[in-house]
């Protein structure tokens, strides 16, 4: 286990509305605001989203396994923000439901918003983290540079 700590810092409530896209809006935020390291939590709905629901197969790097939305859902998601490649990168996991049928995944693509997206965003200040892509694992891991 490897840890960094930090303060809250800046807080933002942000509406993304019908027809805009959650990662996209969320990531130009991030890159308009220097938010280099924070935690969010939204509600709402999508119109259309793409899910990523677990491996295929227990093997790392994994194969993703997707659910594709072209129709509304009800969203609740919890995710950060960290830079990699000295960019903002979103990672978000959503449960969406519409009727009786729900999906808990990871929302990758494309994200568009049905009627209105509420999110939270607290930045943590004071942090030394960033993403770097590892290729044994297929992804890019939180990693933390030297405890404050």
């Amino acid at each position: 286990m490897e840890y960094s700590k930090g303060n809250i810092g800046r807080v933002f409530t942000v509406r993304i509305d019908t027809g805009e896209d959650l990662l996209e809006e969320l990531e130009g935020l991030a890159e308009k605001e220097s938010i280099t390291s924070a935690v969010f939590i939204l509600l709402g709905a999508v119109a259309k989203a793409n899910l990523v629901v677990g491996p295929k197969e227990n093997a790392i790097p994994p194969e993703p396994m997707w659910v594709n939305y072209s129709d509304p859902h009800e969203v609740i998601g919890i995710g950060n923000i960290f830079s990699e490649e000295g960019r903002p990168k979103i990672h978000l996991h959503t449960s969406a439901g519409r009727g009786d049928n729900v999906n808990v995944g990871c929302m990758r693509g494309e994200s568009e918003a049905f009627m209105v997206l509420e999110v939270f965003i607290l930045e943590i200040s004071g942090m030394d983290a960033k993403r770097a892509f590892d290729t044994a694992k297929g992804f890019a891991p939180i990693t933390f540079g030297a405890m404050k």
